[in-house]
């Protein structure tokens, strides 16, 4: 059963047997919670490491050869053995373990970086930790979503690689954004600060590090799973033509704004800029929720029990696709749910003074555009480790 069903299936009541918990909140071997950046148990001391294959945090026992571990709960025979990461000890503090018969010193996430910031810079540290732990989340979920992860370094062609830079004094702005596979991210955005002035200015009513991530991440997959497929022509006839000129379409949106109905037909203004942004915003958006989600489930957060009632999109408003009905039933059941829970968060954050955690109002128009997103990653998806093979 793939992750996404799990996931619907537990927001309808269902208690599964087989529904695993994918980092978000777990114990250790003492019984403690632990969390999906934990480096080790605050109760017992345990060592702790992210497997990112089995999407589980686990308990480590050090193994008879030096810096090898295995996994506390593996009962195995012979016993696996695994590294953790070399970024442990720097910034990144990254806890995740180094799987397979990989060669490298560093874990999946951390292979996927090909330019890190200058660690001898003031803030560049803790900068580049912050922007870490949030790529590590995106990398967790491509992988339950059973999404191709492949460095470039051993793909050169269609890898994913990352560049953390951060603009220096007299040099030309760094512009987040991709290209050809590649993923640039300004650390400044890191920076609390520095991300609220900018949302101020952008007049965005969301802007996170992982949002960052998960946006660019939706361009990389345009052209691993939509580009040259059968996917491309149902794209074009809901997102538009993305032929037009993307340069144009850039300057028209910041020189005059969205269209005045953007908010009939997009998720968000800036989707309105042109067909890539518009699946690069939706791909972020399917993201959100699902983590988000799955985040409640594993909490125990029952959906089922949540009074709020909505008016709930019908599968008389979304189009037949590839998939079946029980499909088109299992991703109304989904977004139906999604609205119910980020309604009740928001109210949350109001009562703390805070801003809404999802300032946005899903649309028949966005809400079919979600749909296909989801047949996309559900059409290209396989067991974690073949995603990261």
């Amino acid at each position: 059963m793939s992750y996404f069903d799990q996931l619907v299936r537990a927001t309808e009541g269902q208690q599964l047997f087989d529904y695993q918990a994918t980092g978000q909140v777990q114990r250790c071997q003492c019984g403690q919670a632990v969390f999906f950046n934990n480096t080790q148990c605050l109760r017992c001391g345990a060592e702790l490491g992210y497997h990112p294959l089995k999407g589980s945090l686990f308990s480590l026992e050090a193994a008879s050869e030096e810096g090898c571990w295995h996994l506390q709960a593996d009962t195995e025979q012979p016993r696996r053995h695994y590294r953790r990461c070399q970024n442990l000890t720097a910034p990144a503090a990254c806890n995740w373990l180094v799987t397979g018969d990989n060669s490298s010193p560093f874990c999946l996430a951390c292979a996927l970086n090909e330019t890190i910031p200058d660690l001898s810079l003031d803030e560049n540290a803790r900068l580049w930790h912050e922007t870490e732990v949030a790529k590590r989340r995106l990398v967790a979920q491509l992988l339950m979503l059973g999404l191709p992860v492949i460095p470039r370094s051993v793909d050169p062609e269609q890898g994913l690689g990352f560049d953390f830079l951060r603009q220096q004094p007299g040099e030309d702005p760094v512009m987040t954004g991709h290209m050809n596979g590649m993923i640039t991210l300004n650390i400044d955005e890191a920076d609390p600060a520095h991300r609220e002035r900018m949302r101020v200015n952008m007049h965005e009513p969301y802007r996170t590090m992982l949002g960052h991530f998960r946006h660019e991440s939706g361009h990389y997959y345009w052209d691993r799973l939509v580009r040259d497929t059968h996917w491309l022509e149902p794209c074009r006839a809901l997102f538009g033509d993305d032929r037009q000129d993307y340069q144009e379409a850039l300057k028209r949106h910041y020189n005059d704004g969205p269209p005045a109905n953007w908010k009939d037909h997009f998720i968000s203004s800036y989707a309105a800029t042109h067909p890539w942004e518009d699946w690069a915003e939706t791909w972020a958006h399917y993201l959100h929720m699902t983590d988000t989600l799955n985040a409640a489930l594993d909490f125990g957060l029952q959906l089922d029990t949540l009074t709020l009632q909505t008016d709930p999109f019908d599968s008389s408003q979304l189009a037949a696709l590839e998939h079946g009905e029980d499909d088109r039933q299992r991703f109304l059941a989904f977004v139906n749910r999604w609205v119910q829970l980020s309604s009740v968060l928001n109210v949350l954050a109001r009562s703390m003074g805070q801003q809404d955690i999802y300032p946005f109002v899903l649309t028949v128009d966005s809400m079919r555009k979600l749909y296909l997103v989801h047949s996309v990653v559900a059409s290209a998806g396989q067991p974690a480790d073949a995603a990261a093979a």
